[in-house]
């Protein structure tokens, strides 16, 4: 099994590891620990650098496969050996980007349940943007003029963002995970993490997330879309917010 260093601590840029299998077949090694997500839950993998004596690589593809979280290396690179000492560092800008998304998101995830009640079917996203889909009966320009507001009155509240770890059996009898399908994620997922931005959403999630709302900067709903009956999607924009706010 693999160390997930990003599951609690998000903000580690660099990190250090062994190599504990390589598979050159695929260009791909195997660590002890890692900082680089390997995707899911509708964000991407992250992509960066491995150094190790001899070498050095850029990561180019991050999954798990079998309980460890395999990195695929530069074509042409070389690979390190096993047991080799490495040091692995993320693209910070866009993984950073992806936090302000990711956490935007569950902004829009937290007003759409708050002020209409209705769960999210699913999403996806990229750095700077990214959409929701949700069980609603109708949508307009103006819903999505005054979600765009609301997103950005809770953003601008600098809400704080906790990561928990709780056992199955207690997450499966907690409404406000059961709303985004929490029963949907294997039982063998145990403890379930948790990310929960104070007084405003909480729910199951694996991936990685700013400290505060405030870190966001300026959400803007750039598309709202009929994808068929109570299905209805949502798409945002992060970007700076604007000098002086």
């Amino acid at each position: 099994m693999t160390e997930e260093l990003f599951a609690t601590d998000a903000y580690r840029r660099r990190f250090e590891a062994a190599v504990t299998d390589v598979d050159a077949a695929q260009g791909r090694v195997a660590l002890d620990r890692t900082a680089f997500y390997p995707g899911g839950g509708g964000q991407p993998a992250d992509v960066g650098t491995l150094v190790w004596h001899g070498g050095t690589a850029g990561v180019v593809k991050v999954a798990r496969d079998g309980g460890r979280v395999w990195h695929w290396l530069g074509e042409g690179a070389g690979l390190p050996d096993p047991g080799a000492e490495v040091e692995g560092a993320l693209d910070w800008e866009r993984r950073h980007l992806l936090m302000r998304t990711h956490t935007a998101l569950h902004v829009l995830c937290g007003v759409i349940w708050a002020d209409y009640g209705v769960a999210v079917t699913g999403g996806n996203m990229e750095p700077g943007s990214g959409r929701l889909d949700f069980e609603l009966d109708a949508m307009s320009a103006e819903l999505g003029q005054r979600v765009e507001a609301r997103i950005n009155e809770e953003i601008a509240r600098a809400r704080a963002i906790l990561v928990d770890f709780v056992d199955r059996s207690e997450a499966d009898r907690d409404p406000a995970l059961i709303r985004i399908k929490a029963n949907l994620i294997p039982a063998s997922v145990d403890p379930l993490r948790v990310i929960d931005i104070v007084g405003l959403d909480k729910q199951a999630d694996g991936g990685t997330h700013v400290a505060s709302t405030a870190e966001v900067g300026r959400a803007t709903v750039v598309k709202t879309e009929s994808k068929g009956k109570a299905n209805k999607r949502i798409r945002i924009a992060v970007s700076d917010p604007e000098p002086g706010s």
